[in-house]
C-alpha cells in the first residue's frame, strides 16, 4: 500500500512512497543484525565522534529539515527550526555523555569485585509520531546508539520524508551501514517486526491505543517496552500567580504544534478570585492570533496535521457544547483551505463532557474555576492521564507542599511542562512508563548486569 505525504496547508500530495514488502522488511532486520554484532563492540570514542558528526550535519541542514517538518504537519516554521536545533543538542548531549552514564558502578560486597554494568541489547524498534517528526526520534535514537544498540524505526504514516530524511542524515554522518534504519510500513506490519526473535525492545510514542497494542505484543514476546502515551495536563493557576506571565506562557504550551502535543497545558485550572481576569486575557490572546500559511513569518497558528485531527476535535467540542459547555471562542473550522480548527476556550465544563473526560489534541482550552488549592488539586488528578502538571504560585513553600499531591511523570512551578535532555521524560497512569532522556533514558535499554568476581 502506497505511503502518501500530504501537505495539510495545501492539501497537495508532497511524495507517494511504495510500502516495503515482507521480505524487505526482513532483510532491513537482517541488516540490523548483522550491524549490531560489530556496533556494540565499537568503542565510545568512535561512537562520540560520529554522533557529533551527526550533530553537525543536523546544524548544517537546519533550514532545509524545518522546511519538511512544516510541509508534512503544518507546523509554523519558527517551532519547527527549535525543533530541529533541539535535536542537534540531544546528539551532543548523548555523545558527550554517554560514557558516564554507562560507566560501571562499583558495589562494595563481600566478592573480591562487584559491579553492575550497562551492556546494549540489540536490535530495537521504535513506532515514532508525526508532532515531533525530528525530535522524537533523535531522542530515541541518540542515547540507544550511543549506548550500542541499533534502531529500526516506525515512523507515523503521513511523514514518510521525515524518516526517509533521518536515516539520510545517519548514513551521510558515517555511521556503519544498518545501525540505523527508516522501514517504511504501516501498522498493519508492526506486530510481525515485533515478533521477530531479532528484535529485542520497543519504544512508542503515540495514542492510549496505539501503547496498549505494542504493549500487548511485546508482553506477548517477553521485550522490554517505553512508552510515552497522551496526555491531559493540568495548568494550575492560583490566586497569587503572576497572572499575566501565567497566561502568555499557557497560551504558548496550549498552541505549541496548534495544539498537537502531548504535554502541552490542556485543562486550566484557576481559582475563582482571578478566573475571570485569567479568561479575559487568554481569549484576547486567542482571537488576536494569526492564522495561515505556516511558511509565513507572520503565522502564529498553522493548520492541524490532518483531516481527521480536526474532525475529531471538532466532533469532541461540539459534543461537550451539547451537554452544557459554554463557548467562550473559537470552537470551529477556519478557511477555505488547509485542516485549520479556531483557537478555542470551553467552560462550564463537567464529567462526562469529552472536554472534561478525554484528551484534546488540538487548540482548545478546557477552563475550570476552583474554590481553593485543594479542589485544584483534586480536579487535577481526575483523569487517566500522568504526563505533566504545571503550577503557577508566587508562594514556593505551597508549591513544594503541592509537588507530591500531584499524580505525574513531571511537574513544573512557574514554567510550562516541556523536556529536557538533563531531566528525564515520562509519564505515570495511561500517559505511559519508562523514561526518555538523561542518563535515565539511556538506561532503559541495556542490560543492567550484575558482575560477582571472587
Amino acid at each position: 500500500m502506497p505511503i502518501q505525504s500530504t501537505n495539510p496547508y495545501t492539501q497537495n500530495i508532497i511524495n507517494t512512497y511504495n510500502e516495503l514488502s515482507d521480505s524487505q522488511v526482513q532483510e532491513k532486520i537482517n541488516i540490523a543484525q548483522n550491524a549490531f554484532a560489530s556496533w556494540r563492540n565499537t568503542s565510545i570514542q568512535e561512537r562520540k565522534k560520529l554522533m557529533l558528526n551527526l550533530a553537525q550535519k543536523i546544524h548544517a541542514k537546519k533550514e532545509e529539515l524545518s522546511k519538511i517538518i512544516t510541509q508534512e504537519i503544518g507546523k509554523i516554521t519558527k517551532e519547527s527550526i527549535a525543533e530541529i536545533e533541539k535535536c542537534a543538542l540531544g546528539c551532543e548531549y548523548y555523545a558527550n555523555n554517554a560514557q558516564k552514564f554507562l560507566k560501571k558502578e562499583i558495589v562494595k560486597t563481600d566478592a573480591k569485585e562487584s559491579y553492575v554494568s550497562f551492556e546494549p541489547l540489540g536490535v530495537i524498534l521504535a513506532v515514532m509520531p508525526w508532532n515531533y517528526p525530528f525530535w522524537q526520534v533523535l531522542r530515541f535514537a541518540a542515547p540507544t546508539i550511543m549506548a550500542g544498540n541499533v534502531g529500526i524505526l516506525k515512523h507515523a504514516s503521513n511523514v514518510p520524508q521525515c524518516g526517509v530524511e533521518i536515516e539520510k542524515l545517519f548514513i551521510d554522518s558515517g555511521f556503519p551501514k544498518g545501525v540505523f534504519q527508516n522501514l517504511l510500513i504501516s501498522s498493519g506490519k508492526v506486530a510481525n517486526v515485533i515478533k521477530d526473535n531479532r528484535v529485542k525492545a520497543a519504544t512508542l510514542t503515540g495514542s492510549e491505543y496505539a501503547g496498549s497494542q505494542v504493549a500487548s505484543l511485546c508482553g506477548a514476546e517477553i521485550k522490554k517496552t517505553v512508552l510515552e502515551l497522551g496526555g491531559s495536563d493540568p495548568f494550575i493557576i492560583l490566586k497569587d500567580a503572576d497572572i499575566k506571565k501565567a497566561c502568555a506562557t499557557g497560551a504558548i504550551s496550549r498552541l505549541l504544534t496548534c495544539g498537537q502535543t502531548c504535554i502541552s497545558a490542556k485543562r486550566f485550572i484557576v481559582e475563582k478570585v482571578v478566573a475571570q481576569q485569567v479568561l479575559e486575557i487568554l481569549r484576547n490572546n486567542f482571537e488576536n492570533l494569526i492564522l495561515g500559511d505556516p511558511m509565513d513569518s507572520n503565522t502564529n497558528i498553522g493548520p492541524m496535521a490532518t483531516k481527521k485531527g480536526v474532525n475529531e476535535i471538532d466532533a469532541q467540542v461540539q459534543a461537550s457544547i451539547k451537554l452544557g459547555a459554554k463557548l467562550i471562542t473559537g470552537g470551529k473550522r477556519w478557511g477555505s483551505q488547509g485542516y485549520f480548527y479556531t483557537p478555542t476556550i470551553l467552560t462550564n465544563l463537567k464529567k462526562g463532557m469529552p472536554a472534561y473526560d478525554e484528551e484534546i489534541f488540538g487548540p482548545v482550552i478546557s477552563f475550570f474555576e476552583v474554590d481553593d488549592v485543594d479542589e485544584a488539586i483534586k480536579l487535577a488528578n481526575d483523569t487517566p492521564f500522568g504526563l505533566g502538571a504545571s503550577i503557577w504560585t508566587q508562594d514556593l513553600k505551597l508549591a513544594e507542599k503541592l509537588i507530591p499531591q500531584i499524580e505525574a511523570g513531571a511537574v513544573f512551578v512557574n514554567n510550562l511542562v516541556k523536556s529536557d535532555l538533563r531531566l528525564p521524560f515520562g509519564g505515570i497512569k495511561k500517559s505511559g512508563y519508562g523514561r526518555e532522556l538523561s542518563h535515565y533514558g539511556i538506561q532503559e535499554f541495556v542490560n543492567v548486569k550484575t558482575v560477582w568476581i571472587d
